[in-house]
């Protein structure tokens, strides 16, 4: 069954090492997505993301100008990140694995992302809602993201690894009887 991405409710989050001693935090503010959930046989089910790569913000203009461009993610170039699953897994009632191909800067990996389940409620307006978390960790030198600078004390300006979170709702837009819908027109 078809739901829709909440992109008020949701976020696209990451997070870095900077300097091997810091975390930086940013977010990705315009991405949409498809997600054909199968209540009765998850592994039916099938979900595409697509991130707009221009719509990061870290908070910092400068740093994000430079991972905005080519020594990073090329936005210019590669103005989108997708993501669309292969398989999806229930592990527990509320804990899922969802395996997929993420493509950045053209090139496409696999990527399990771990996700749960966190509630369902219907809104005021009759729409069911299901709120989730998802999180992976990758490598970002499997992507072509490879620049860096390395540090006097040791170590790099900018880790490996980058950890992407998304925590958000979808929803499935209310049932308008068919004679209700003809007779509002």
């Amino acid at each position: 069954m078809a739901w829709q991405l909440d992109t008020t409710h949701t976020q696209v989050a990451f997070t870095a090492k900077h300097m091997m001693i810091s975390t930086v935090r940013g977010q990705f503010k315009q991405f949409s997505g498809t997600l054909d959930l199968d209540e009765q046989t998850p592994a039916n089910s099938r979900i595409e993301v697509t991130i707009d790569t221009a719509s990061l913000d870290s908070g910092s203009e400068q740093r994000d100008g430079h991972v905005r461009s080519a020594d990073f993610l090329d936005v210019e170039h590669y103005p989108t990140i997708t993501f669309k699953s292969t398989k999806v897994e229930q592990l527990s009632q509320d804990d899922f694995s969802i395996s997929g191909d993420l493509t950045i800067r053209g090139v496409s990996r696999p990527v399990v992302l771990a996700a749960t389940r966190d509630g369902e409620t219907n809104d005021p307006w009759g729409n069911r809602r299901v709120g989730f978390s998802l999180t992976t960790s990758i490598n970002r030198k499997d992507w072509g993201l490879n620049w860096n600078v390395a540090l006097e004390a040791g170590g790099v300006l900018v880790s490996e690894k980058v950890t992407i979170s998304i925590d958000g709702q979808v929803f499935q837009p209310a049932q308008v009887p068919a004679e209700a819908g003809a007779a509002s027109a």
